[in-house]
This record gives C-alpha cells, structure tokens and sequence, in this order.
C-alpha cells in the first residue's frame, strides 16, 4: 500500500482513513508506524475484529485484555485519528468499548462480520477454505442497530456504524441509533452511486422534517 497505492491516492481531495490488522499488537503499531509519516493519511481502522483470517484479526477483538493491548500499542505508534472496528462475536461488546476507549482510541466503529458457516452438500465439506468466516449484508443489520445503541450509550468516543447498510433509511437507523457517522460496504458492489444515495436521502429526510443540523439526529432514541 505504501510503496503502491499511497503514491497514488495522495493527492485525493478527501480523508483517508487506512484499515489495518496484524498478528500480534506489534504487527498493528509496526504498519501504523510506518503509515504515521504519509501527511495524507490522518486516520487508521484498527481490525481487531476479522472472522476471516487463520489467526490474530478477530482473537484481540473478543476480550477486554486483548483489545486494550492492540490499542495501547498503536495509540503510541500512530498520532493521528485511531478508530477501533469492534466484533459482534463478543457477549458484551460494551466492555470491548469501553476498554479501547481507556487505551486511547478516539472511536469505535461497529460490527464486522458476524462468525457464520456454509457447507457444500454435494462435496460434504465446507464452502470456505476456513471453515467459518464472516457474514455480512443486510442480514446482520438489526444486530449492527442494536449494538451501536448499546455502545454509544457506554462511551464518550464517536461510534460509527456498520453492517448491512444498503440505503438511506438503514443509515439513518444507525444515525438515530447513536452512531456519528456510518460506512458502506456490501452495498457499494451491488450499487456503486450507494453512498451518494444515502446522502441525497438524508438530506431531503432532513429538510422534510425541519432538521438543520444533522447532530441533532444522533442518539434520539
């Protein structure tokens, strides 16, 4: 990415924000290191939560001691904006929050993928070469809605919410929520003007409702 696409995205008009996982906390403070001095980049997603790798990604992202150690390391490495991605595969992902928070992150973002499984029944063997992997899309959204709620409520850092988000109104969901801003995946293959759409979309939702400022719509509910 350094040596090939940074060169190359540079000089972009926009922020852009790096998603890095590792192995170990020192994999994730080496490559933040060795971003920290790209001017252009101000801000990493640390990926503490990935269902689909063999080892490291999702194991720090399912205890309080593992993700707090990943954060520590890059809060030292890294100066600019650190954004930890949270695992839905947790049983409170408030903790997980909460102690990334202590280690310095400047926001959560959340969920990833959700741990899921397909078998290939004519081969009798599994469709991913991992076995499990995540599981993404619009069905995983109601659990994205439902844990942005959970977390904002439990930090004072920014969430940002994930998961499953095709249109404007499933946004907004994540907006009302408590979440201060949203990204888009799945749906950025199926449509590639997607997120254009969901801004056109919050800004008529706005106007038709007398909103003039969209932080008046965070955390309503």
């Amino acid at each position: 990415m350094i040596d090939h696409i940074y060169p190359r995205i540079k000089h972009v008009d926009s922020e852009i924000i790096v998603n890095v996982s590792g192995a170990s906390p020192e994999d994730y403070a080496e490559v933040c290191r060795r971003i920290a001095d790209r001017t252009s980049i101000n801000a990493v997603e640390i990926n503490i939560s990935c269902p689909n790798v063999k080892q490291g990604g999702m194991a720090f992202g399912t205890t309080t001691e593992g993700a707090a150690a990943v954060t520590r390391a890059v809060r030292e490495a890294f100066p600019g904006v650190v954004i930890v991605k949270l695992s839905p595969n947790v049983t409170d992902i408030t903790e997980i929050a909460r102690a990334v928070e202590a280690e310095g992150a400047d926001a959560v973002s959340l969920i990833n993928t959700l741990m899921g499984m397909a078998v290939d029944v004519e081969r009798r063997r599994p469709c991913l070469s991992t076995v499990t992997g995540g599981l993404s899309g619009p069905a995983v959204r109601p659990v994205a809605v439902r844990m942005v709620w959970q977390t904002a409520k439990a930090v004072k850092i920014p969430v940002i919410g994930l998961g499953g988000i095709m249109n404007g109104r499933d946004a907004l969901e994540f907006i009302l929520a408590g979440a201060s801003a949203i990204e888009i995946g799945t749906a950025n293959f199926i449509d590639p003007q997607a997120t254009i759409k969901v801004i056109d979309y919050i800004d008529d939702y706005c106007r038709r409702h007398g909103v003039d400022n969209i932080n008046d719509l965070i955390g309503v509910i």
